[in-house]
């Protein structure tokens, strides 16, 4: 027997997830979903959950606000803690970065952002524990978010079964093969066809792309970051942080801790073999953050130290919709680091092109992360993620 099916998803993180939910209902049968392992096991459950609109070009502006849009509605519906909007701020002790930081605030007030120049003192204001003395341009996003990304891909989930999509989690045993007319997921005395298939699978989807003969330029890295308790934890919600100069950045967690990060590696790894504890290295450099730019938590106490596994492409845009030469093949991977942040409205997207794969305008919202950008042989890249300041809408970055 063969089960039919509208469209197999693999990747049960929050790009999974939202996928599923755009897609179901509006294809000719269910959205199959599957992942080897649990929802959002992969770096969707070890994300910072930082969604700051303060992007690199226009499309990623627009693709934030829409996923900060849906997440807060779909957080409002299902865990209203899981969303809050608390600002993000930024800033530099160094004149050359502080000339492109105030250029991306003038071209992101350009495109709707609610961007504000704060003085070194009006930093401080909003940011007590940060030393200010030496810092030369603030910028500063007040509806900016932070999220819980695991229960908001578990809100996916569960609104798309709700819907009719089917989630076949926890059973390594599947494994998806092309047919003539489409795909197939067999695995668990199952036959599943469906005439669309997308890899969501975050670090592992250069794996199975190869599997499958459809390569895409990839690389997996690892990220790390670490939870910490300050002497006297301060309840208040306390704005997103990122400091240019050290790239070191913080968020307000539950009960008055941290989250700090960012402990990138810039190196390809092996996801199946990286580390998930943090390396003594990152902690240290956390800690001497911390006693030279946040004073005010120098003697905040580590709780845990984690790691996850990003996944970079060459020019630091994702790769998002059909894959070449792969007909009913698709893509939605290659977040450098910003999954969560696109996840929802690169989704919607997605959803949209595979239901109106003809429709010009459609097919005009995904124009610039469509995988065929590269064509093969892939040479191997070093991973290269993080917030830019330079790029706005140049196709070089």
């Amino acid at each position: 027997m063969t089960d039919r099916a509208g469209a197999i998803v693999l990747g049960a993180g929050i790009a999974g997830t939202a996928l599923a939910f755009h897609l179901q209902g509006r294809l000719g049968g269910p959205v199959v979903l599957h992942d080897p392992r649990t929802p959002a096991a992969g770096a969707t459950g070890r994300a910072a959950g930082i969604v700051t609109e303060q992007m690199w070009d226009r499309w990623d502006f627009d693709v934030v606000r829409e996923s900060r849009v849906e997440y807060a509605a779909l957080a409002a519906r299902h865990d209203p803690g899981a969303y809050r909007e608390n600002g993000f701020v930024r800033w530099t002790a160094r004149s050359d970065i502080a000339e492109a930081l105030r250029a991306a605030g003038t071209r992101l007030r350009s495109w709707g952002a609610p961007i504000e120049e704060l003085t070194p003192a009006g930093l401080a204001q909003r940011l007590p524990s940060v030393r200010v003395d030496d810092v030369v341009a603030v910028q500063a996003d007040p509806s900016d978010a932070v999220v819980g990304p695991s229960a908001l891909a578990e809100a996916y989930l569960a609104e798309s079964r709700a819907h009719g999509a089917e989630a076949i989690l926890g059973d390594s045993s599947y494994r998806l093969r092309p047919e003539a007319d489409g795909w197939t997921l067999t695995g668990g005395g199952r036959r599943i066809r469906a005439p669309v298939a997308v890899v969501a699978a975050g670090a592992w989807s250069k794996r199975l792309l190869q599997e499958l003969g459809a390569p895409l330029p990839l690389a997996p890295y690892r990220t790390q970051a670490a939870l910490l308790r300050p002497p006297t934890p301060d309840e208040a919600l306390f704005p997103s942080a990122h400091d240019l100069d050290v790239d070191v950045y913080v968020r307000p967690e539950e009960n008055g801790r941290i989250l700090a990060g960012d402990g990138t590696r810039l190196r390809e790894i092996d996801p199946d073999s990286a580390p998930l504890s943090g390396d003594d290295e990152f902690v240290t450099n956390v800690a001497e953050t911390f006693a030279a730019r946040f004073p005010g938590w120098a003697d905040a106490e580590l709780v845990r130290a984690w790691a996850g596994v990003c996944t970079s492409t060459p020019d630091r845009r994702p790769l998002i919709g059909p894959v070449p030469a792969r007909p009913g093949l698709y893509s939605l991977v290659g977040f450098n680091g910003f999954g969560v942040m696109r996840a929802g409205g690169a989704a919607h997207r997605l959803a949209d092109e595979i239901v109106a794969p003809d429709d010009d305008r459609v097919r005009e919202r995904l124009r610039s992360v469509r995988p065929a950008r590269f064509t093969p042989p892939f040479r191997p890249f070093d991973p290269r993620p993080g917030f830019t300041l330079e790029g706005g809408d140049d196709p070089r970055f």
